[in-house]
């Protein structure tokens, strides 16, 4: 059901786009004005007649009888104004309606208002519009046909529209609602399951010109080494995508060092001889990956490293063309496939226009996205409403990194230890909160603390996000250096085969899923690693303790979803804040929801 232009606007400031949007507008508590029969502590509503009232100080105590519950109470009025006089006056019959407790061995009530709609019961919904239209809507919108219409069922909207009844079983519904689990989750499973559907509508369909599909079984027999099941399963997903007509958006989610290189590899590969992009963040990153393309892909396939700088570029005969944000500047060739690495790097703005720049005539290319930082499956299953998922679990390598939390009083043997690997011909990297001196901070910054390195170490490097050298440096160190004094910056690229430790400072500031990406610098090639979280408060956070035993980000993330909750999804990204009221990402009901909108799909065609 539509709703009318006038009441759209008005819902719309309250977020209600829909019908479901509506039913889920649950009272946050009701009134109840029905008669109480027994005198309780609590909330009441009950007839009196005044008797007698005195003003002592500031407040007027009013003696009177109570019809309902045929015994006497008091009636007190703190800081009474004058028509408090005429409306608790001797022999004035009224309902009230109040908080009741027992003073003195007498019920008496604080401060009640004086009711006129007695039986009724009140929703309070606390929100920005008042809650008489709120009512006003749902009694308009809400029916049993509109809920079914959405795609719920008998159970479900029968639930919803009982609580919106605004009966004493609506407010019991309410009151319990924490404690009935299978109503909680009936609610738990209509917020999910509105929100997909509002992903759904999201959901472009492009058109894509038809691939013959080049066959790389031969390549990947050849390999200098064997791929994992992992890998080749999202090479599998990839093929299928490439065999329809509807240009297809993936995701490849896979922890650092699972090898998404190779998949990037192989599905270039298997558009050949057609025309692949691939857009990374960092010179470093594409380099790395321009130098891997170079070792591992058949000699036949022609490969160009754009470069910043790079004019007057020549495409002809290219089937591969690696470069940074430079190449939004190029005079692309119309590709099949766009390949975006650390996607949440580059802007929207920037993703579209590659987009633009490949298009041919109506055909759009697929696009894959490949991203280190894992979300869990929960937040996979929702967002796969917008794009399809392939996942990287398993590693090339076996890693054996420790992590480690460190205090202050520890600090000389974390220097034993990083003097001990740059012994070994091993480097260290030291991560600092922040650039510049801070007053709010009890921690070094990068300035303050890179005096102690130099004096007391050999090749010591130093970089960070603003520095228009950054590159270079990191390079450098990769060569060169002992240790690297740096910021986050080091959280995604480059590869660094002799990194054996990295100690992170104020490790307690960062999310999880920057330190799993800092601590994923280590061991990226097997070997041993250390990764050193240290803090200067007596008791580290759980949530450290929780990382530090696991190197799976697929679990961390899981741990990062339940500190902080996840925010608006509807972009595409998890930020911080809380979407929904009751649902708390329960993986088991998203899979229900997901299912049932895609029956809900299928129905409709």
């Amino acid at each position: 059901m539509s709703f009318s232009k006038e009441d759209k606007e008005e819902l719309a400031k309250l977020g209600v786009k829909n019908t479901l949007d509506l039913a889920l507008l649950l009272p946050k508590n009701y009134e109840d004005l029905s008669l109480s029969d027994t005198p309780n502590d609590g909330d009441n509503t009950v007839e009196v007649e005044c008797r007698f009232s005195f003003l002592r100080g500031r407040i007027l105590n009013v003696t009177a009888y109570c019809y309902t519950w045929q015994e006497d109470i008091k009636i007190i009025i703190f800081n009474p104004k004058p028509w408090h006089y005429s409306t608790f006056k001797v022999a004035k019959r009224m309902f009230i309606h109040g908080k009741s407790s027992v003073y003195n061995s007498t019920w008496q009530f604080a401060n009640p208002k004086v009711i006129t709609k007695v039986g009724e019961i009140i929703p309070r919904y606390k929100l920005a519009i008042r809650d008489q239209m709120v009512e006003k809507y749902i009694k308009k919108y809400l029916n049993l046909k509109a809920l079914l219409d959405e795609g719920l069922n008998n159970d479900e909207a029968n639930l919803l529209l009982e609580i919106h009844k605004n009966s004493k079983n609506s407010l019991n519904l309410i009151k319990e609602l924490e404690q009935n689990e299978t109503n909680l989750n009936i609610i738990k499973f209509v917020e999910i399951f509105n929100y997909m559907k509002k992903l759904s509508k999201k959901k472009q369909v492009l058109p894509a010109k038809k691939i013959a599909v080049f066959d790389i079984k031969q390549w990947i027999e050849n390999l200098p080494f064997t791929p994992t099941n992992d890998q080749i399963s999202a090479l599998e997903d990839i093929k299928r995508d490439f065999l329809g007509t509807q240009a297809k958006r993936r995701v490849v989610m896979g922890d650092v060092g699972s090898g998404k290189t190779l998949v990037m590899l192989g599905a270039s590969l298997m558009i050949y001889p057609n025309v692949a992009v691939l857009m990374a963040p960092t010179s470093i990153l594409a380099e790395q990956i321009y130098a891997e393309a170079v070792r591992l892909m058949p000699k036949f396939i022609k490969i160009l490293l754009v470069k910043s700088g790079d004019k007057d570029v020549d495409f002809s005969g290219v089937n591969l063309v690696i470069g940074t944000h430079v190449l939004l500047y190029q005079e692309l060739p119309k590709a099949n496939l766009i390949m975006v690495d650390e996607q949440h790097r580059f802007g929207s703005n920037q993703r579209e226009k590659i987009n633009q720049l490949t298009k041919d005539g109506e055909f759009f290319a697929h696009y894959i996205q490949f991203s280190a930082t894992p979300i869990p499956r929960t937040l996979s299953l929702i967002q796969s409403e917008l794009v399809s998922f392939s996942f990287l679990k398993q590693m090339p390598f076996s890693k054996d990194i420790q992590t480690i939390i460190l205090k202050t009083t520890e600090f000389n043997s974390l220097i034993a230890h990083i003097k001990d690997e740059i012994s070994r011909a091993k480097q260290a990297i030291i991560v600092y909160p922040l650039v510049e001196e801070s007053e709010v901070s009890n921690y070094q910054s990068l300035n303050e603390g890179s005096g102690y390195w130099y004096k007391n170490f050999k090749n010591v490097y130093l970089t960070h996000g603003k520095d228009k050298d950054k590159e270079e440096i990191l390079q450098e160190f990769r060569e060169k250096g002992d240790v690297l004094l740096t910021t986050t910056v080091v959280e995604v690229g480059i590869s660094l085969p002799r990194l054996s430790i990295i100690v992170i400072v104020g490790a307690e500031r960062l999310g999880l899923a920057t330190l799993h990406q800092l601590r994923g610098r280590v061991g990226r090639n097997g070997g041993k690693g250390w990764c050193y979280l240290f803090t200067k408060l007596k008791e580290p956070p759980p949530r450290l303790k929780e990382f530090a035993k696991t190197l799976d980000g697929f679990k961390i993330a899981q741990i990062d979803l339940k500190n902080r909750q996840a925010g608006d999804l509807l972009d595409g990204t998890i930020q911080h804040g809380l979407t929904f009221r009751f649902y708390k990402f329960e993986e088991e009901i998203t899979q229900y929801a997901k299912t049932r909108l895609e029956s809900l799909s299928i129905n409709k065609s």
